[in-house]
């Protein structure tokens, strides 16, 4: 790679941070027949809701499931025949482990990856399948980060860092090219970061084809470690990262990407799980796109108004789509009471035989489906012979909410709804 080269704005870069276009153009080459160029789609609902055109790359239909693939092959690729031949090692949420492994594989070499031990069972499961060996060390990605790095020293292995790597920035860099192409005109990107590798080399590449580009990041509120470092002017490493999003719970970015945000990246903003959350419902229902938490923060900065970019064109990173199972679930259960299409209602009766299977005719009268029953006989507050039932119930419209409570007031029923 070149040492030194002038950014977009004529300033002479120092030599660790050794990238330049033409590693960018030569990642392309590259990758070109490795990876897909993913879709990049407009959005007329977050047009409308956002007040911005609005395009989201679909960097969730990426092979392994996320952009990682990009800089993992890349990194890998330019490995001298002797480390291929020691094997590769990582420390991943998940995402990077996938790329690592597939790309370790697809150039014939062996990989070993470290996992914090809460990452999702799909992330690991889909790491051993691409044929690497899985271990899981520690409750963050800085904890198997540590464990990985001794154990790639003491078994003379290369180490395949997440972010902090010229070979893995110019990889990521690659989907600036892919939106270049396909909308020159491009105004602002909104980007996760984690440990800001995709953010670093997004914002190199888009800057240096036209410096007018805004460039805005996003992390979990939970693990904000590149807003705060920018906001110290150092790196500032954060004692904790507690959030859904998994994949970018990084507690402190390399001196890399720091760097190359700090030059490239004109704004850094935050969101919460539940945000979070909102947008991977928005885009599952509204889209029929699944997105990891991860990979939907950049859209929920924007429909949330933390990123304010009206009559924008604008492109929303949808970074990655591997998301466990049980947390999306919870998400979409959580969605659909909130649009008062699920509902609970909780009714207090007598507990005895016919009191419950009233409810229950009335509810199938009006086609009303029960999709769960609990009981509850030792609540304080309840009389010996009464028991609290509460009913799941999925419906639709405001008139079959008005029918239930009117039903209930006239059998004379104690009854509460949540939504």
């Amino acid at each position: 790679m070149e040492k030194n080269f002038w950014n977009c704005w004529g300033e002479k870069m120092s030599e660790q941070y050794m990238i330049s276009m033409t590693d960018v153009m030569e990642a392309e080459k590259i990758l070109r027949n490795v990876i897909k160029n993913t879709p990049m789609e407009h959005s007329r609902l977050f047009s409308e809701l956002t007040g911005a055109d609005v395009y989201l790359k679909l960097e969730n239909l990426q092979t392994t499931g996320s952009f990682k693939i990009r800089g993992a092959y890349n990194k890998i690729f330019h490995l001298l025949p002797e480390e291929k031949k020691n094997g590769v090692v990582a420390a991943s949420a998940g995402n990077h482990s996938q790329g690592v492994a597939y790309a370790a594989r697809a150039l014939n070499t062996k990989a070993t990856i470290f996992m914090p031990i809460f990452t999702p069972p799909i992330k690991v499961i889909a790491t051993k399948y691409y044929g690497a060996e899985v271990q899981l060390y520690g409750y963050t990605y800085d904890d198997a980060y540590k464990k990985a790095i001794e154990y790639a020293d003491k078994h003379q292995m290369s180490y395949i860092h997440a972010f902090n790597d010229p070979y893995i920035i110019a990889g990521q860099a690659t989907i600036a090219l892919e939106i270049f192409e396909k909308l020159k005109d491009v105004e602002a990107v909104v980007v996760p970061i984690g440990g800001g590798g995709l953010i670093s080399g997004i914002a190199f590449a888009l800057k240096s084809l036209n410096n007018k580009i805004k460039i805005i990041g996003v992390e979990a509120e939970g693990a904000p470690s590149m807003k705060h470092s920018m906001e110290k002017g150092e790196i500032v490493p954060l004692k904790s990262a507690d959030t859904i999003a998994d994949g970018i719970a990084v507690k402190i970015p390399g001196p890399l990407t720091f760097e190359m945000t700090r030059i490239y990246v004109d704004d850094i903003v935050t969101v919460n799980d539940e945000e979070i959350a909102d947008a991977m419902y928005m885009l599952l229902t509204r889209n029929k796109l699944v997105a990891e938490p991860a990979g939907a923060v950049s859209l929920a900065a924007m429909l949330t108004g933390k990123v304010n970019l009206k009559g924008k064109k604008v492109v929303s990173i949808i970074s990655g789509g591997n998301v466990d199972y049980t947390l999306l679930s919870q998400i979409i259960y959580k969605g659909l009471m909130r649009e008062k299409l699920l509902f609970k209602i909780k009714v207090k009766i007598m507990d005895k035989p016919g009191q419950l299977k009233k409810i229950l005719e009335f509810l199938s009268q009006k086609q009303i489906n029960v999709i769960d029953i609990e009981t509850d006989r030792i609540s304080q507050n309840l009389c010996a012979g009464m028991v609290f039932i509460t009913l799941t119930i999925q419906a639709v419209g405001i008139e079959n909410l008005n029918a239930i409570e009117e039903f209930m007031k006239q059998e004379g029923i104690e009854f509460t709804l949540n939504f």
